[in-house]
Order: C-alpha cells, then sequence, then structure tokens
C-alpha cells in the first residue's frame, strides 16, 4: 500500500480509542460479574453455607455475627454467590472497586453493603501529579495476570496516555509505584530499592488480589501478603485480575479526573 493510501485509509478509520470516560461505560463481559453486594441481614440463621467455598478464606460469620466478605483478599470466583440461599452476597456488574483504605474493601457490617470508592489525593498531591503521572510497575511475584490487564490500558483503544498517565522504565523517573503479585520474599529487596528510588512525593498503587493481600497464595510462607507489609499503599484496586476498567477507573479517581462524565484534557 502506498504512502497516501496509507494516510487515507487511517482518516477513513478515524479515531478508535473508547469513548469512556466522556461516554458511558462499556458494559463487564458477563464471566466477570463486577462488584460484590454484601447484604447481611438477608443472611439466613446459622447458615454459613458461603464459607467453606471460599478459596481464600475471604468470608467468615461467627455466631451472632453478620457474614463479612474482604474484598481484598476476594478472587472474585464467585463461588458464594451460587450457594447462597438468599442472596445475601450478589454480583453487581458494576467495574469501581478501587478504594483509598484497605478497611474500604471490607464488606457485610451496617452501611458496608458495598465498597466505599477511593477519594481522591489531596490538593497539592493532586496539582503535582493530575496532569502528569509516570509510574514504574513492579511485578512481585505474580501470575502475569494482572500485568497483562495493566498493559491493556496503553492499547490503541484505551490509550492511559490521553490522561497523562504513563509507565517508565526507571524508578528515579517515576512519580509512584504500581504493584501487581504477592511480593514474594526473593522481591522484597527489589521492592523496597525501587521505593526507595523513587523521588518525594511519591504514591502506591496495588493492583489485584495478590498485592493487596496474597491472592490465591495465601497461607504460602514464601510471599509476605501482599505489598502494605512493604511499602505505604494510596489506591488498592482489587480484582483477579481486575478489569483493565477497574484499573482505570481507580487511577482517574486517585487523580481527581471523573466528574460527570467530563475528564480534563492532560496537557
Amino acid at each position: 500500500m502506498s504512502i497516501p493510501n496509507i494516510i487515507t485509509n487511517r482518516l477513513k478509520r478515524g479515531c478508535e480509542t473508547m469513548a469512556y470516560p466522556r461516554g458511558k461505560a462499556p458494559a463487564l463481559p458477563d464471566r466477570h460479574g463486577g462488584a460484590l453486594r454484601v447484604e447481611a441481614d438477608k443472611c439466613a440463621d446459622n447458615c454459613d453455607a458461603c464459607v467453606p467455598v471460599c478459596p481464600t478464606q475471604a468470608i467468615t460469620r461467627t455466631a451472632g455475627a453478620p457474614v463479612a466478605l474482604d474484598l481484598g483478599r476476594c478472587i472474585f470466583c464467585a463461588e458464594c454467590v451460587a450457594v447462597c440461599p438468599t442472596q445475601a452476597i450478589t454480583q453487581t456488574g458494576d467495574h469501581r472497586l478501587a478504594v483509598r483504605r484497605r478497611e474500604d474493601l471490607l464488606l457485610g457490617g451496617p452501611g458496608q453493603e458495598q465498597v466505599r470508592l477511593a477519594a481522591a489525593l489531596d490538593g497539592k498531591l493532586r496539582k503535582l501529579f493530575g496532569r502528569s503521572l509516570r509510574l514504574r510497575q513492579v511485578s512481585a511475584g505474580g501470575c502475569n495476570a494482572c500485568e497483562a490487564d495493566v498493559n491493556v490500558l496503553g492499547t490503541i483503544g484505551w490509550d492511559l496516555s490521553r490522561f497523562g498517565i504513563q509507565f517508565v522504565a526507571s524508578p528515579r523517573h517515576a512519580d509512584g509505584l504500581l504493584i501487581t503479585g504477592p511480593v514474594t520474599k526473593n522481591m522484597e529487596l527489589a521492592l523496597k530499592k525501587t521505593w526507595a528510588a523513587v523521588p518525594e512525593p511519591k504514591i502506591v498503587i496495588a493492583v489485584g488480589a495478590c498485592a493487596i493481600a496474597g491472592g490465591p497464595f495465601i497461607g504460602n510462607p514464601e510471599h509476605l501478603g501482599g505489598a502494605s507489609s512493604v511499602v505505604p499503599v494510596d489506591l488498592f484496586i482489587p480484582g483477579c485480575p481486575p478489569h483493565p476498567l477497574t484499573i482505570l477507573d481507580g487511577l482517574l479517581r486517585l487523580l481527581d479526573r471523573l466528574e460527570e462524565g467530563r475528564v480534563p484534557p492532560a496537557g
């Protein structure tokens, strides 16, 4: 194909980047299910059918107490949804899951049916990072699923750079870290050194169940149970792996770039 034909063909195709977040968010695939909702008042007396089926011990229920679900440990297998006789635990199809505090991922108590979505960084940090955020990604022993969905954000359909967010090769050029994986003991020193190399002020984003609590590797003595055991975390994005839309929502929420579907330009 000649150069003029290449240019003409490209112009005919137009912009292929999705409209979100200016437009409506695309629907999650059926197999994903989105965020979970826990309505503990629906639990049948003495029922704990959901507890033994959870592979990561994310669900607990003690005598006389309502069911509790830790979305930080959850791998979203939906086994609990399938066995619950009263539909106390349900899937919402909502892609929004990111939170600022670890405790905001604990569901089941009064007023805790769903996650408390992440608040933005304070004004000073938003001013610094709001239009230009550079992240160093650290794979701390993960299976590469979360890493793959993070990589999706760089493809033409998502184009993360349009928000001024980019991944860099050196922590010395970064504003923070995006961590995946449960932080194996062999990665502890590497993570500490990478964190130390990032100039102040800096932030940390934990992506996926492994980076939050250990994921399916919970209980294995060869990992440290997530990023918080080594570095302070500013944003938790649960999932196994989280959908790219969930990751994008968390990043934009942190930077206060979600406002009535309008996103200010990056530059």
